[in-house]
């Protein structure tokens, strides 16, 4: 009897805490797992990180509530180390597809040619907008991404991993990470 008390309260002690988590975020899960190494040494795989909806708390400069790096040297804002904020969005908006977590790089309007604004070491060898996958930009704007740990942009080369991130794809901000805490979550899945 004792044991099943246990188990009970245990259990409505995790439910009280992902509703304070959901509360404070607004965002479910509150809580993901990283994946992959592509935001080493700030985020590492294996950490579990608190994400929050852009638009709570928007710091200084922001746009739809995502302070860009581009924006945040100006202010001095600072996010896991770096200018700007890192958010996890939906590749292309595809729902079915494993949300990524990158540094928002800078914001980029339907029609613009960025390729002057980018920095030359993430392009992919590119020597103009043409040969850009994503510019100029098409069907509306959105932000410029990249993995601290990345030597290019999202949106480049010969298979980008998503078009430029419409406001409306941007799932969070990160906002706090825990070492290691998400490799439980993911030897979970690996076990499922």
């Amino acid at each position: 009897m004792q044991y099943g008390m246990d188990i009970v309260g245990s259990a409505g002690a995790v439910i009280l805490v992902g509703l304070l988590l959901f509360t404070v975020s607004g965002v479910w899960p509150p809580l993901v797992a990283i994946e992959s190494p592509s935001m080493d040494p700030h985020i590492e795989k294996g950490d579990l990180v608190f994400v929050m909806e852009e638009e709570r708390f928007a710091g200084e400069n922001a746009r739809r509530g995502v302070v860009t790096a581009a924006a945040a040297e100006e202010s001095g804002y600072v996010r896991f180390e770096q200018p700007g904020d890192v958010i996890v969005y939906e590749p292309d908006g595809d729902t079915r597809r494993t949300p990524i977590i990158h540094r928002a790089m800078f914001y980029v309007e339907n029609g613009t040619n960025w390729y002057n604004r980018a920095d030359p070491d993430h392009i992919g060898g590119a020597d103009n907008c043409g040969e850009l996958a994503n510019c100029p930009v098409e069907n509306g704007g959105g932000f410029i991404t990249k993995g601290d740990n990345n030597n290019q942009y999202d949106q480049v080369g010969d298979s980008p991993i998503s078009e430029p991130v419409k406001p409306r794809w941007v799932i969070g901000t990160a906002e706090y990470r825990v070492p290691l805490l998400g490799e439980i979550r993911l030897s979970w899945n690996r076990a499922a």
